[in-house]
């Protein structure tokens, strides 16, 4: 098969970062929405394949957890080269999914290894908070008791999980792809990431309440508009939870495509060449 002409590649593009107006994280849900629809059901193919894999690794004994946390810049390589495969209106392929094994494999495997360090100390530090319920539960699946709930103790783990987490977050929103598609080293690709966050972290600001709203409100108003419609149908208890279902089905991979429009955005392609003036040599 032909390569693409968008194929990963290490320095694929320059990595010039911009700081984008602060009403452009209202689009990039947007664009990943139009992303989306223009292959829907190989997304949701992919989508699938991809936690159905991610749960076949998890299966093996602690290693297939840590190789499932590992991967996850790996693969998030590969959403965004599906992304850059639409928009430059290809058609999507399976194995485009294992397109991040082709881009910068050991840079990216350091920094599924350096996400797991992050998280498992975060999540450690929520101790302070709840005495490890939080992070027993998260890493172990081991119950929470009904006293942490009533004491408030996992809502301050949580919080304070979450504070800590927004600069984990920031850092490896870009790095993947840096890494992937501009050969950054994973330090490097860490550093560029967290600085293009923060110095845009208006429009990302406005993007969170947006994703916020979307994945919450439209739910919610849904549900009660539904319910009132079919108040006392048969049909209720399965109709309104299938709905629902179906809409965080094509809410995911348009939050997969978000991540490639904010990249695109803070770091916009070069300019194509200006062609030669007549008689330039």
């Amino acid at each position: 098969m032909e390569e693409s002409p968008m194929s990963n590649r290490p320095h694929d593009q320059p990595a010039r970062m911009v700081v984008v107006p602060t009403q452009n994280g209202l689009q990039w849900l947007q664009r990943g929405w139009l992303l989306f629809r223009r292959s829907p059901f190989m997304w949701m193919a992919m989508l699938f394949s991809y936690w159905v894999l991610m749960g076949v690794v998890g299966l093996v004994p602690y290693a297939g957890s840590v190789a499932a946390i590992v991967l996850i810049p790996v693969f998030s390589v590969s959403f965004m080269h599906m992304c850059r495969e639409l928009e430059a209106r290809r058609a999507l392929e399976l194995a485009h999914l294992f397109a991040g094994f082709r881009a910068s494999l050991p840079a990216l495997l350091v920094l599924g290894g350096v996400y797991l360090v992050a998280t498992a100390s975060l999540l450690a530090l929520t101790q302070i908070a709840d005495s490890g319920h939080l992070m027993r539960w998260m890493m172990f699946g081991t119950p929470i008791p009904e006293s942490a709930f009533r004491d408030g103790s996992l809502t301050g783990a949580a919080f304070l999980g979450m504070a800590l987490y927004a600069p984990v977050l920031a850092a490896f929103w870009f790095a993947p792809v840096l890494a992937a598609w501009n050969g950054m080293s994973a330090i490097k690709a860490l550093f560029y990431s967290f600085f293009a966050t923060l110095a845009n972290w208006r429009a990302f600001l406005v993007y969170g309440m947006v994703v916020l709203g979307v994945g919450t409100m439209v739910p919610g108003i849904a549900i009660a508009f539904l319910g009132a419609l079919l108040h006392g149908s048969p049909t209720a208890p399965t109709v309104i939870p299938v709905l629902v279902v179906m809409f965080f089905i094509a809410l995911v991979p348009t939050l997969f495509a978000s991540f490639y429009a904010s990249y695109r955005d803070v770091f916009p392609p070069p300019a194509p060449e200006p062609p030669p003036l007549p008689g330039e040599v």
